[in-house]
C-alpha cells in the first residue's frame, strides 16, 4: 500500500513537469522576465543622458587635452633647459669678472700696504720718532719736531689724492701729528678706540679698518683706514702707531667699473658681512643683503643661488680680507628666455583652436549618428517596434545601424510569437486552477488523517521503548544483586574462617603472654640481686682505695727516711718510688672500676624502673587478649547464621532473574512492532505532506500563471507591430 501511494505521487509530479502547461508557463515567464530586464536597462540609459558623458564630447576633450598638454610640456621643458643653461653660463662669467675685479682691488690694497711699509722704513721719520719720548710736549724742540714730521707726511699725503688724513700716535694712544685735508682728530688720545686696539694687536702687520660714514677724524667722511705699528728697524722697539685714512671713493670707483649685467649690484663687504663700499654711501656699515657663510668665506671665491632667486658671485681678498660680492637677479638673466615661454603660450592657443575644430568635426561625424540611433532605441523601448535606422555607410556606425534594424525585426517576430503563446497560456491556466484546487482539498484531508495515525504510532513506540529500557535496567540491577550476594557469601565464609583462625592465635597469644609475665617477674628478682652485688663491689673498691692511700703514705715516709740515710738509703728510695707508682696505678684502676660500677648500678636502677612500669602494662595486655578471644568466638557463631540466610536469599534472587528474562523478551518484541508501525506511519505522513505541498504549489502556480498571462497580454498590447 505504501509503495503504491508513492508511485502515484511521483507520476503526478512527472506529469505536471512534462506537460504542455508547464512548458508554456515557463516560456511565458522567461519571455516576460527578459523583456522587463531589457526595458529597465533602456530606461536607465535614457535617464543618464548628459552632454559631458556623450561619445562626441569625450572625443572632443581627448583631442583638446592631449594636444594642449603636449604643447605646454614641450614649451615648459624648453624654457627650463634654456633658463638653466643661461644661469650656468652667466654664473661662470660673473665669477670670472668678480675674480678679475677682486685681483685689481688687491693690487690697490697692496699699494696702500706698501705705502705704510715705506713710511715705517723712512730713516728720517724713525729718527724723529725716536726723539718724541725724550722731549717736553710744550718745548720749542717738540714743536719744531712736530712741524718737521708734518712737512714730511704732507709730502706723502699730497702725492696721493686718495689719502684723506695721516695719523701718528704714540704707543700709549696720544696723538703726535695729523696731516692731510681731513682736518682734526676726534680726540687727542685714541687708546680706548676699538680701531686703535685692532692696529696695536696686529703686532706690526697691516690692519685694515672698515669704512665709516663719519670717518676716523672730525672733518673726514666716508673713509676707511690702514693702520700699522711703526717699529725701529735697529732696535725693533715700537715708536708710533700709523693710521692712513683713505676715501671710500677709490673703492666705489673700482666697483663702478664692474658690470655684471642689467639689475646687478656689486658691493664690498667685511668679514662680518657689513657693507664696506657701495655705490650709495648711505649703505655703509649696514648689513649686506647677501650674507656669506663661514664655509663660503673659507672657500675664497665661488657662486651660488639664493632663496629669492638671485645669482651671487664673490671673491675674498687675501690682502685686506674684504669680499667683493656681485648680485644678479635670475629673472633679469632669463628675460630673453621668456620669449620661448611666450611662444609656447601662443602655440598652445593655436593648438587649442585646432583641437576645438578637430574635436567638433569628430563629434559631429560620430555623435550625430549615435544620437539618432539612441532616439530610435528610446522609441523602441517605448513599444514602437516599427522604427528602423536605414544607415547606408559601411563603417562601424553603419554596421551598428544594420544590427539595430535586425534586432528590431527579431524583437517584432518574438512579440508576435509571444502573443500567440500568451493566449494559449491564459486558456490553459483556467483549467489548471480548477484541477489543482480539487487536488489540494483531497491532499489536505489525507494529510490530517496520516498525521493522527503518525502521532498515535509515535506514542506507542515511545511507551514500548520506555518499557524495554525499564526491563533492561531491572535485568542489570538483578545481575548486580546476584553478584553482590555471591560476594557477600564469599566474604562471610572468609570472615568465619578468619575468626576461627584468630581464636586459635588468641589462645596461643594468651599462653605466650603468661610466659612473658613470668620471665619479667624472674628478671626483676635477678636485677635486684645484681643491684645488691654492685653495692658489695662498691664497698670492696672503697677498701682498696683506702689501701692505696695508706701505701702511698708509706712510700712517702720511706722516701723521707731514705733521704735521711743518704747514700745508704738510695736503693730503698728506688723501691719506695716504685711502690708509690704502683699505688698510683692501683688508685687509677680502682677509680676506673668505680666509674664502671656506678654506671652499671645506674643502668640496673633504670632497668628496675622500666620493668616495674612494664609489669602493669603486661597485665592489662593479658586482660585485653582474653576479651578479644571472647569477641572472636561470638563473631564465629554469628557468621554461621548469616551464611545460612544468604543461601536462602540467593535462591529467591535466581527465581526472580528467570522471571525478568521472560519479561525483557516480551518488551523487546513490543518495541520492535511499535517502531515498525511508527516508521510506516511517518512515511505515509511525509508522502501526504509532500502531496499537500505539491497541491498547494499547483494552486499557487496556477494563480501565478493566470496573473502572468494577464500581465503578458497587457504588456504585449503596448507594442506596435
Amino acid at each position: 500500500m505504501k509503495v503504491g501511494f508513492q508511485k502515484k505521487i511521483k507520476n503526478l509530479l512527472g506529469t505536471f513537469r512534462k506537460g504542455k502547461v508547464g512548458n508554456v508557463a515557463l516560456k511565458a515567464g522567461q519571455a516576460s522576465k527578459d523583456f522587463g530586464a531589457a526595458a529597465f536597462k533602456e530606461a536607465r540609459q535614457v535617464k543618464l543622458q548628459n552632454p559631458v558623458k556623450s561619445v562626441g564630447m569625450k572625443l572632443f576633450l581627448m583631442f583638446f587635452v592631449s594636444i594642449l598638454f603636449f604643447v605646454l610640456i614641450v614649451g615648459a621643458i624648453s624654457y627650463s633647459i634654456s633658463k638653466n643653461v643661461i644661469k650656468d653660463k652667466v654664473a661662470a662669467s660673473s665669477l670670472q669678472t668678480v675674480t678679475q675685479a677682486g685681483k685689481k682691488l688687491d693690487f690697490m690694497y697692496q699699494t696702500f700696504d706698501d705705502l705704510t711699509l715705506q713710511i715705517m722704513l723712512n730713516k728720517d721719520l724713525q729718527d724723529l720718532l725716536e726723539k718724541v719720548p725724550t722731549l717736553d710736549p710744550s718745548s720749542y724742540e717738540a714743536l719744531d719736531m712736530v712741524r718737521t714730521l708734518t712737512d714730511k707726511l704732507n709730502v706723502i699725503t699730497f702725492s696721493n689724492k686718495a689719502i684723506k688724513t695721516l695719523h701718528l700716535y704714540r704707543p700709549d694712544g696720544k696723538l703726535i701729528v695729523l696731516t692731510g685735508s681731513g682736518g682734526n682728530s676726534f680726540t687727542d688720545n685714541a687708546s680706548s678706540s676699538d680701531w686703535f686696539k685692532e692696529v696695536v694687536d696686529g703686532g706690526g702687520k697691516v690692519a685694515w679698518l672698515d669704512s665709516k660714514l663719519k670717518g676716523y677724524s672730525s672733518n673726514s667722511a666716508n673713509t676707511f683706514a690702514v693702520g700699522r705699528v711703526m717699529r725701529n728697524t735697529l732696535t725693533n722697539s715700537t715708536t708710533a702707531v700709523l693710521v692712513v685714512e683713505i676715501s671710500t671713493d677709490v673703492l666705489s670707483k673700482e666697483i663702478a667699473g664692474v658690470s655684471l649685467g642689467e639689475g646687478s649690484d656689486v658691493v664690498i663687504t667685511t668679514e662680518s658681512n657689513k657693507i664696506n663700499a657701495a655705490m650709495d654711501f648711505n649703505n655703509l656699515e649696514k648689513d649686506a643683503a647677501i650674507q656669506l657663510t663661514k664655509d663660503q668665506l673659507e672657500a675664497g671665491n665661488g657662486s651660488f643661488t639664493t632663496s629669492n632667486d638671485h645669482l651671487v658671485s664673490y671673491y675674498k681678498s687675501p690682502v685686506s680680507g674684504w669680499n667683493l660680492v656681485g648680485d644678479i637677479p635670475v629673472s633679469v638673466l632669463v628675460q630673453d628666455a621668456k620669449k620661448i615661454y611666450n611662444y609656447t603660450l601662443l602655440i598652445a592657443l593655436f593648438a587649442a583652436i585646432a583641437a576645438v575644430l578637430i574635436g567638433l568635426f569628430v563629434a559631429r561625424m560620430i555623435g550625430r549618428p549615435l544620437i539618432n540611433l539612441r532616439n530610435l532605441m528610446q522609441q523602441g523601448a517605448q513599444g514602437k517596434l516599427t522604427v528602423r535606422a536605414n544607415y547606408q555607410s559601411k563603417d562601424e556606425i553603419g554596421q551598428l545601424g544594420a544590427s539595430f534594424d535586425v534586432m528590431m525585426q527579431q524583437i517584432t517576430t518574438l512579440v508576435q510569437q509571444t502573443s500567440a503563446s500568451a493566449q494559449q497560456v491564459f486558456e490553459t491556466a483556467a483549467e489548471l486552477t480548477n484541477s489543482s484546487k480539487v487536488t489540494a482539498t483531497a491532499a489536505r484531508e489525507i494529510a490530517v488523517a496520516t498525521d493522527e495515525i503518525s502521532n498515535g504510532a509515535g506514542g506507542l513506540a515511545t511507551e514500548s521503548e520506555r518499557g524495554n529500557e525499564l526491563t533492561h535496567h531491572i535485568g542489570l540491577q538483578m545481575k548486580n544483586v546476584i553478584e553482590a550476594n555471591l560476594e557477600m557469601g564469599t566474604a562471610a565464609a572468609d570472615v568465619q574462617s578468619s575468626s576461627e583462625q584468630g581464636t586459635k592465635y588468641m589462645a596461643e597469644l594468651i599462653g605466650k603472654t603468661n610466659l612473658t609475665e613470668e620471665m619479667i617477674r624472674s628478671m626483676v628478682e635477678k636485677v635486684d640481686n645484681l643491684k645488691d652485688s654492685t653495692r658489695s663491689i662498691r664497698k670492696i673498691l672503697d677498701l682498696l682505695n683506702n689501701m692505696t692511700k695508706q701505701t702511698n703514705i708509706l712510700s712517702l715516709n720511706a722516701t723521707i727516711e731514705a733521704a735521711r740515710a743518704g747514700a745508704a738509703g738510695k736503693g730503698f728510695m728506688v723501691v719506695a718510688d716504685e711502690i708509690r707508682k704502683l699505688a698510683d696505678q692501683s688508685k687509677q684502676s680502682i677509680d676506673v672500676v668505680g666509674q664502671i660500677t656506678e654506671t652499671i648500678q645506674k643502668e640496673i636502677d633504670e632497668t628496675v624502673v622500666v620493668l616495674s612500669n612494664a609489669k602493669p602494662i603486661f597485665q592489662e595486655q593479658i586482660q585485653a587478649v582474653k576479651e578479644a578471644d571472647m569477641i572472636f568466638n561470638q563473631v564465629t557463631n554469628h557468621m554461621g547464621g548469616f551464611i545460612q540466610q544468604l543461601s536462602t536469599v540467593s535462591d529467591s534472587i535466581s527465581t526472580l532473574e528467570q522471571s525478568q528474562v521472560v519479561l525483557s523478551d516480551a518488551m523487546t518484541n513490543v518495541s520492535a512492532v511499535a517502531e515498525e508501525s511508527l516508521a510506516t506511519s511517518q512515511q505515509v505522513a511525509s508522502l501526504s505532506a509532500e502531496q499537500l505541498s505539491i497541491s498547494n504549489g499547483l494552486v499557487k502556480l496556477s494563480d501565478k500563471l493566470d496573473q502572468l498571462s494577464q500581465s503578458l497580454n497587457d504588456t504585449l498590447s503596448k507594442f506596435e507591430i
